[in-house]
């Protein structure tokens, strides 16, 4: 092995390589070495950029469409985009119809994680089938669904140790056998309804100020600072989410359930985060979608306006069609 001296004689011969070649030389040389950087940087992104991919995590846009087979008419798609925020993507969906006994089910949902995205994965995972579970789902779905909430919300408080400390809203709607449509949401995500060309809210925002009684009931209390949005605690926007074990004593996770039903007079429905509602009001994302005949099209359209419209959080929008 090299003694320290003989190394930093080594050093020295090279250092006067170096100094010594001419300008021209050295001036090649720094740019191959930084062009050689950049590529080597750039290689490196598109290869987490793929490992995101496979794991469905972090992607910049994901979309999807799908059709009932019940109902020819019945068509879905929807379509999400990362924000400009410094984490990576929190919102997840759920988009599919399926098949339950003799009947069909039109199942959707939006998940809009707030400092995780291992809760609203779990939603998507969990969240339909704890409500499909319950015995009297075929009964009384309304009830099934605030029972599949509870249950589901009380899941993630008890494995918080591995889901961590954060937390979603969400908008769920099933639809059974094209008929009946049945909304609920916690948090701020939100289902417009489009009837005879007027935008109809079949959700409920659930802001902090509209429940400042209830959160200060629970010993809690909610901040409005200048140039900041109402805060449960000072912390969270909204004042009914899953998860969030930290502030739960101050939080709710009953969801407000509404029941529509589909006619002809019935167009279109809209899921989104508030990402997009943010920029968008209820009329004006019903009007700019109103003759998309194409679904996926129509979800598409309104994530592009919202950034247009300078959105920078995460976006998703589900658009189904009747």
């Amino acid at each position: 092995m090299a003694s320290g001296r003989e190394i930093l004689h080594k050093m020295k011969v090279c250092s006067s390589i170096f100094f010594a070649m001419p300008w021209y030389i050295l001036v090649s040389l720094t740019s191959l070495f930084f062009i050689f950087t950049i590529y080597s940087v750039a290689y490196t992104g598109l290869l987490q950029e793929k490992v995101q991919e496979k794991v469905g995590l972090g992607s910049t846009a994901e979309s999807g469409k799908g059709k009932s087979k019940a109902s020819k008419n019945i068509k879905h798609g929807y379509h999400l985009v990362e924000g400009k925020s410094l984490h990576p993507m929190e919102d997840y969906v759920v988009a599919e119809f399926k098949h339950v006994g003799d009947s069909e089910l039109g199942l959707f949902a939006i998940f809009d994680g707030h400092l995780s995205q291992v809760i609203p994965d779990y939603l998507k995972s969990h969240l339909f089938d704890n409500i499909l579970n319950e015995p009297d789902f075929w009964i009384e779905p309304e009830n099934a669904i605030r029972k599949g909430y509870r249950i589901t919300d009380q899941d993630i408080l008890e494995k918080a140790v591995d889901l961590g400390q954060g937390g979603s809203t969400a908008v769920t709607a099933i639809l059974i056998n094209g008929q009946k449509l049945v909304i609920a949401n916690v948090g701020d995500s939100r289902a417009v309804i489009c009837k005879n060309s007027e935008a109809k809210q079949l959700s409920v925002d659930h802001e902090p100020t509209t429940e400042k009684e209830s959160i200060e009931s629970r010993g809690g209390f909610v901040s409005n600072f200048p140039g900041d949005v109402a805060r449960v605690d000072g912390q969270l926007a909204v004042a009914r989410a899953f998860g969030d074990k930290s502030l739960k004593e101050h939080l709710s996770s009953e969801p407000d359930v509404t029941v529509e039903i589909i006619d002809d007079d019935t167009e279109l429905l809209i899921l989104a985060s508030d990402g997009l509602w943010k920029v968008m009001t209820n009329q004006e994302a019903v009007d700019a979608i109103r003759n998309v005949k194409d679904a996926w099209s129509a979800a598409k359209l309104l994530t592009d306006e919202a950034v247009k419209r300078n959105s920078t959080d995460d976006i998703s929008c589900i658009v189904v069609t009747f």
